[in-house]
């Protein structure tokens, strides 16, 4: 009987020991999560902009037919490289030929009036000195002469004119460049009442690309230049980089060549333009192309790997181990992208903890543990269990 009742008061000690013990532990802690972490570090970095851009030949001629006639022939393969001065189309050169004899003879009736004028002057100033012709004989005689002096001018630039007119049968390339189609078939009547249109010619080694920005962006770019955060570079020391439609980049890059003094009234844009070689005539245009210029240097800015960088309904922004270990998140600003990162302009800090790696096991306020290239971060505090007290200050 007391064995018996030995054995009760130990099961109930015990009991009551085991209730104990079990009233003072909490609910289980969870371990803290390790994220990879790349530290940031303020840098002068490239300012570069994106756009889309539209190119144009540097030079366009149009080829018109500039006297009237029959077009005879083409002289030059639709879309091949010609010289200028190169001959182009023929337009029937006969009455031109014509118009030139003409000129050519009324220049040679013109200049026998003016000798046979001259002479008789001469010959009636002689007669005056004797008294055999009165002063106004010799008025005569000399007006005359001047009157057959001007004709002969007259003569000559008709002559010209002629002489012109029959160059401009054949009609000859304005510049350089490549030919484009022919507009005007053979035996149409060209240039009745106005300069017909035969083809045009354009110079595109180099090519103009054309773009604009608002001028809102522009005036930001030079407050922040004033300000000592950007530096620019001077216009034709703006290098441009081109990238076709599927990504693939321009071998040559360019230079900024001009920026327009004033606004556009309609769009409130400011018009560039950027001059880009073009010696295997691969950039045709009227072809739209993205463009990457590098403006000058932006000062106090991050790299920041792009996976890092998170977007809600406000914007960008990452998550960052604190010095309390836990995880805080912080809204950025971006500026532009360089291969695999984003430059970060505002809202970042020298040595913050940026989480690239692990972001779905974290959020903010909760602990977390900063790996930083593998390894831990050895100045980071060791963060609290996560359902654990906080330590005693």
């Amino acid at each position: 009987m007391k064995s018996r009742f030995v054995r009760l008061i130990v099961a109930t000690v015990s009991t009551a020991a085991l209730a104990v013990g079990c009233g003072k532990s909490g609910p289980p802690a969870f371990p803290v999560p390790e994220v990879d972490v790349v530290v940031a570090r303020a840098q002068t970095v490239p300012l570069t902009r994106d756009f889309v851009g539209r190119l144009s030949a540097t030079r366009a001629a149009d080829v018109r037919a500039r006297v009237p006639g029959v077009l005879l022939k083409r002289l030059y393969v639709e879309g091949s490289e010609v010289k200028e001065g190169q001959p182009l189309f023929q337009i029937d050169p006969a009455p031109f030929k014509a118009a030139l004899d003409a000129a050519d003879a009324a220049l040679a009736q013109a200049e026998a009036n003016a000798t046979n004028a001259r002479l008789f002057a001469q010959r009636t100033r002689e007669l005056k000195t004797t008294g055999a012709v009165s002063k106004s004989d010799v008025d005569t005689a000399e007006a005359n002469e001047r009157s057959t002096a001007a004709a002969v001018k007259q003569a000559s630039a008709n002559l010209e004119t002629a002489r012109i007119n029959l160059g401009y049968a054949t009609v000859r390339a304005p510049i350089s460049g490549r030919s484009s189609q022919q507009r005007v078939t053979e035996g149409a009547l060209v240039g009745q009442g106005e300069a017909t249109l035969l083809t045009t010619v354009e110079q595109i080694d180099p090519i103009y690309v054309n773009f604009d920005r608002p001028a809102s962006e522009v005036q930001e770019l030079r407050r922040a230049q004033a300000a000592g955060s950007v530096s620019l570079l001077e216009g034709n020391k703006a290098t441009v980089q081109l990238m076709f439609a599927d990504g693939t980049a321009y071998g040559q890059p360019g230079t900024l060549d001009f920026s327009d003094a004033s606004v556009d009234p309609n769009t409130g844009a400011v018009a560039f333009r950027a001059l880009v070689p073009n010696p295997d005539h691969r950039l045709l245009p009227g072809l739209f192309v993205n463009l990457r210029i590098t403006l000058g240097e932006l000062k106090q800015a991050f790299l920041v790997p792009q996976l890092a960088v998170l977007r809600d309904g406000t914007g960008p922004y990452v998550m960052v181990v604190g010095a309390d270990g836990n995880v805080a998140q912080k809204r950025i600003e971006l500026g532009s992208t360089q291969e695999s990162n984003w430059v970060v302009t505002k809202g970042l800090a020298d040595g913050d903890q940026i989480v690239v790696s692990g972001l779905q096991k974290v959020h903010p306020g909760a602990p977390a543990k900063a790996v930083v290239g593998g390894a831990p971060n050895p100045n980071a505090p060791a963060p609290a269990p996560a359902g654990a007290p906080p330590a005693a200050h």
